[in-house]
């Protein structure tokens, strides 16, 4: 099949032609402002499905709202009536189709010049009125406020709630995609006259702004946050992909003194904390036990004995841990517990405890293994 994509290296173009890639879809003919009218006029006579994403939402003078929204479309619609070309058109329209204001009109006139051609063609039409599209490769200042609240506050600007109430739709690049490439494979979502994508979420602008906000936080308090939640994780991945170049990385706070070190890694409140623990050779760490809290061992390098004694029992009970083979070692309740270093290297510990450290509920009591 032969895919013509207009606004190819558009915001949703640009995913879009990846995704289509990703699934074997070679013959693209990806349709930007650098070509040229005879390039189009070969895209149409050759296609076999059209995704018309070309478009502006924010020009510099209103006229070119029509110009790219619907007079491109007319073209677009001449080439392939011109060429007998019945291929099936998806259509990115928006939501502000529905509004009297230039954007909002010139979709809307688009629209109409759609579903003309296809009465007087009978060509298949696929025309989706999309809410706020967010995701990876959007624009600030230009696609999505979320686009441009991600850009600003990864680079610590400021960011504009004009109005903390007002009420936003929104919708997913990768959901956009998957309907899209149903649609391509011929089972698009519709009622009646328009196509959807199913996944829409509502927030508010001021419960946005402040959860991009706490994306920032993370990197400091070493919270993750809620990833159940299908909309948080969505921005955040979002977010991610806003960070400048020099910024993907940031410092722990390392805990050091002569036996090694200690450094926490994530702090949960339903998870839990997990940490990275470092000791020298001969060194033993623990010597503790705890009432309720619970943890798990995970030696990642060198070589360790993890050593655990009932209370008021004699038994000692062991297990030889080591980088080599990955093994997780569980830290029942009730045991002192301790983790000695017996090989040659340092010993490397990732640590994982059911419940954040809290200096006035400690549940840690010392006591010799």
């Amino acid at each position: 099949m032969k895919v013509l994509v207009t606004g190819a290296a558009g915001f949703v173009g640009r995913n879009l032609v990846a995704e289509l890639k990703n699934r074997g879809y070679t013959n693209l003919f990806l349709y930007t402002r650098e070509h040229s009218s005879e390039d189009l006029e070969r895209f149409t006579k050759e296609c076999d499905f059209v995704f018309h994403l070309a478009g502006v939402n924010r020009p510099k003078n209103e006229s070119e709202f029509m110009e790219d929204n619907y007079e491109f479309t007319s073209k677009l619609l001449s080439l392939l009536k011109k060429h007998n070309n019945a291929s099936p058109i998806l259509v990115t329209s928006s939501i502000q189709a529905e509004f009297d204001n230039p954007y909002g009109t010139s979709k809307k006139a688009g629209e109409d010049l759609i579903f003309q051609y296809s009465e007087e063609t009978g060509v298949d039409v696929l025309v989706y009125r999309l809410p706020n599209v967010f995701g990876k490769w959007s624009k600030p200042n230009y696609n999505t406020v979320v686009a441009t609240y991600c850009y600003n506050v990864s680079r610590n600007f400021d960011i504009h709630v004009n109005n903390t109430e007002a009420k936003l739709s929104l919708c997913y690049i990768d959901d956009v995609i998957k309907e899209f490439i149903k649609a391509l494979e011929g089972t698009p979502n519709k009622h009646q006259t328009y196509c959807f994508v199913e996944t829409i979420y509502a927030i508010k602008l001021g419960d946005l702004a402040n959860r991009i906000q706490s994306f920032k936080e993370t990197r400091t308090n070493l919270s993750i946050l809620d990833m159940e939640d299908a909309l948080t994780k969505k921005l955040y991945s979002t977010y991610l992909s806003f960070l400048p170049k020099d910024q993907f990385s940031y410092d722990l706070k390392m805990n050091c003194d002569e036996r090694g070190s200690f450094t926490e890694f994530i702090r949960t409140p339903e998870r839990g904390q997990v940490s990275v623990n470092v000791s020298k050779p001969g060194i033993t760490k623990g010597n503790h036990w705890h009432h309720t809290k619970n943890e798990k061992f995970l030696v990642v390098s060198g070589e360790g004995l993890i050593r655990f004694r009932k209370l008021e029992a004699e038994e000692i009970i062991e297990y030889r841990v080591n980088g080599e083979k990955l093994q997780v070692v569980d830290i029942p309740t009730g045991y002192t517990h301790s983790i000695v270093n017996v090989g040659e290297c340092d010993l490397i510990t990732i640590m994982w405890v059911n419940e954040c450290f809290d200096p006035e509920k400690p549940d840690t009591y010392f006591l010799e293994v």
